[in-house]
């Protein structure tokens, strides 16, 4: 017979959380002034916590033989990481007192924690308790389901009201804001019960359809994270449900954000406006363009593909000139230096003092010994006086052809964009999620590494420098031999 003693054991492991003898590492915890700082022990939080596991491995000891740690997620409150600490300890946790939305903070802080045996029994604890709660944040909960992994219970329950109850949820005022993974999973379940309507054009996808939905329902629609094909495609797409004055808009947007991008599409976007309605904006710029500059459009390689009257349209301006005509043959874009590692130095904390608010820059950076070239894009502005995560879908990363590369490598960001950037000055911090992680001082260091990606699926090292867990080896880390920042502009040598 085998008697346990488990009670006890806990309570003993709980005391040890108030008594700091012995301790060895120092968690920091919140935004100075009001952070706080956790003195625990590092046999405890390795056996029970993967996420410190492989934190505690990175960082090295201090002069005092303390290790010190930040938690880079700060939505993890001290109120919540009281009640986190005290379940890696003791392995109890009590929630009577706590309300739904923090007992779902919980679920998200303890997910970032890769606490997997806490994330199950909170969620089931709140499809238990607070079913209603769940029901009346269901835009915000759901779309949060298939934002964060893990969370399949509380993704379930969902998906059991909508087979049950659809007109529940497609009735509510937040459904178009729903991402596209989870109005699939919606109208893919078989006992789904609704009046269907059908949209001949098959083109207008789901993601498009998203963003009609919320300029019919509120008039709103943003634009900022959208790439200018996409834009496009959203003109053809209203234009076909007949919402003029937003074809309209949509026009005008293109022509003064994307000009660059309409130059560069100039025989495919041209041709469709001559055989698509109500493209007038767009067929200007072009004939404005041709007119100043006609050569650049005679020589295109795509110039044959014109319809008859486009072909005739342009002949016909009074005031076509066919002399040579300046233009940028290859690239529309120019890039400024903005930091070079020789130059300003090596440190992380470097780029975000030198490119502080600035967007659209891309790092490129040279690895010491191997000569790989690798980098990434940030859509985004650094920012020098915050820790985040940055929601990024236009982000890449990518490594460039080299003697120890075949083939050029660019891998975007596809899911999970709440994670494709990190920015973080305050531990020398700069992320691409977890597939390329620049740490501390890139040339003297040897922090930094690639390891697979939920949300850039591609890896841009070879396999033997990738990390399959969370434990990273010396031979997956790397030093930096040079690295430059740049800032990407649009040139405007046309106009």
């Amino acid at each position: 017979m085998t008697a346990k003693f488990f009670d006890r054991l806990s309570n003993d492991l709980t005391q040890l959380l108030e008594d700091t003898t012995d301790y060895n590492v120092s968690i920091e915890i919140g935004e100075a002034p009001n952070n706080q700082n956790f003195k625990v022990h590092s046999y405890i939080l390795q056996s029970r916590c993967p996420y410190f596991k492989n934190k505690l491995n990175e960082t090295p000891f201090n002069d005092d033989h303390i290790k010190v740690l930040t938690i880079p997620n700060t939505n993890i409150s001290i109120k919540l990481f009281n009640v986190i600490i005290k379940y890696i300890y003791g392995g109890i946790i009590s929630l009577e007192k706590l309300e739904n939305s923090t007992i779902f903070d919980l679920v998200i802080a303890s997910n970032e924690l890769e606490l997997d045996e806490l994330v199950e029994y909170l969620q089931t604890y709140l499809v238990n308790n607070g079913a209603s709660w769940l029901r009346l944040k269901f835009a915000q909960i759901y779309r949060t389901s298939y934002q964060v992994k893990n969370l399949e219970i509380i993704r379930d329950f969902y998906n059991d009201i909508i087979a049950k109850h659809p007109n529940t949820i497609f009735e509510s005022e937040n459904f178009h804001s729903l991402p596209e993974n989870a109005l699939i999973c919606i109208l893919k379940q078989d006992d789904l019960q609704l009046e269907v309507l059908t949209i001949p054009n098959t083109n207008i996808s789901i993601k498009l359809f998203n963003v009609i939905i919320k300029y019919i329902y509120g008039g709103i629609i943003s634009l900022e994270k959208l790439e200018n094909s996409t834009i496009f495609d959203l003109v053809i797409a209203s234009n076909e449900l007949e919402l003029d004055e937003l074809v309209e808009y949509l026009q005008t947007y293109l022509v003064n954000n994307g000009a660059s991008w309409l130059r560069l599409k100039f025989a495919q976007i041209y041709r469709t406006s001559y055989q698509v309605k109500n493209l007038e904006i767009i067929r200007d710029f072009y004939n404005d363009i041709i007119a100043k500059h006609p050569n650049t459009i005679f020589e295109s390689e795509n110039f044959h593909s014109l319809p008859e009257n486009a072909l005739i349209c342009i002949l016909k301006q009074d005031d076509l000139q066919l002399e040579e005509t300046p233009y940028i043959e290859n690239n529309p874009y120019e890039f400024k230096l903005l930091v070079r590692g020789s130059r300003d130095g090596f440190d992380v904390k470097t780029i975000y003092n030198i490119c502080d608010k600035v967007a659209n820059t891309v790092i490129v950076l040279k690895v010491e010994g191997t000569g790989e070239i690798l980098g990434g894009y940030n859509p985004l502005k650094w920012d020098n006086n915050k820790n985040q995560h940055m929601i990024a879908q236009d982000s890449f990363i990518f490594s460039l052809k080299t003697a120890n590369l075949k083939n050029s490598i660019l891998s975007r960001a596809v899911i999970n964009f709440d994670w494709a950037i990190y920015n973080c000055p305050r531990d020398s911090n700069l992320f691409f999620d977890s597939a390329l992680r620049l740490i501390g001082n890139l040339k003297t260091e040897k922090r930094c590494y690639c390891r697979d990606s939920l949300v850039y699926t591609k890896p841009i090292r070879s396999d033997e420098f990738i990390s399959k867990c969370s434990i990273i080896s010396e031979e997956e880390f790397f030093s930096v031999e040079e690295y430059e920042v740049f800032k990407i502009l649009p040139r405007n040598n046309l106009k």
